[in-house]
């Protein structure tokens, strides 16, 4: 729960706007404050908040809810080996708390070693999050319409991600992925419906990808 503060300064000003966002979108607040219990995923939420308020059809919204999602099926993969001694209750449980952030900092804990006990630090990691997004939707739903429109809070994900980001370029492979990842979207942040961070993600995990079998080439020719 400790190592999880610092990344609230991010959470916080994101699960307002969302609050306000979705009672403005015209969801009633007890959906949008649902929203935030149970389906617990930031950016699906505001999506699927807009199209609820644009009139879209549910099998829609869950689909586009679906594929906004697929990667917790990644890091899901990513944990699966961690993981794999525990109950299903336990599973279900992390399952339901994984999110980007609660990824990133169990991922750090997992390199450390000593896993004996860590599925605690990832269910701490998780519960954290889930209780700050719940209290700050709540303020978001209650503040609605009267929070400023030029409140500078736009900055809250970016920098959510950033520093889910930093504590996770350990080696070669992973800087020049971050740096290629970052480099491409800029270069290709003109391509329509939001492509270029599509293209830009996948190519950024084929070149950490090949940087990190050209170690391991090297490494084993040495």
């Amino acid at each position: 729960m400790r190592d999880q503060l610092p990344l609230l300064l991010g959470v916080l000003p994101f699960g307002l706007i969302f609050g306000a966002l979705a009672v403005s979108a015209g969801v009633p607040p007890l959906a949008a404050q649902g929203f935030s219990l149970i389906i617990f995923a930031g950016s699906a939420q505001f999506i699927a908040a807009t199209m609820v308020g644009s009139g879209a059809l549910p099998g829609v919204i869950v689909f586009t809810v679906l594929m906004v999602n697929l990667r917790h099926a990644l890091y899901s993969a990513s944990l699966a080996p961690h993981l794999a001694h525990l109950s299903r209750r336990w599973k279900l449980a992390l399952s339901w708390l994984l999110t980007d952030e609660a990824f990133a900092i169990a991922s750090a804990r997992y390199r450390r070693g000593d896993l004996a006990q860590a599925h605690w630090y990832l269910l701490g990691t998780g519960m954290t999050l889930w209780a700050s997004w719940q209290v700050s939707t709540s303020l978001g739903i209650a503040l609605g319409t009267r929070l400023p429109e030029d409140l500078p809070l736009d900055f809250a994900l970016p920098l959510t991600f950033l520093a889910i980001l930093r504590p996770n370029l350990v080696d070669a492979p992973s800087w020049t992925a971050a740096a290629a990842g970052g480099l491409l979207a800029v270069l290709l942040g003109g391509l329509p419906f939001k492509l270029g961070l599509v293209v830009a993600s996948i190519a950024a995990v084929g070149i950490g990808l090949a940087v990190h079998q050209v170690r391991h080439r090297a490494d084993a020719n040495a």
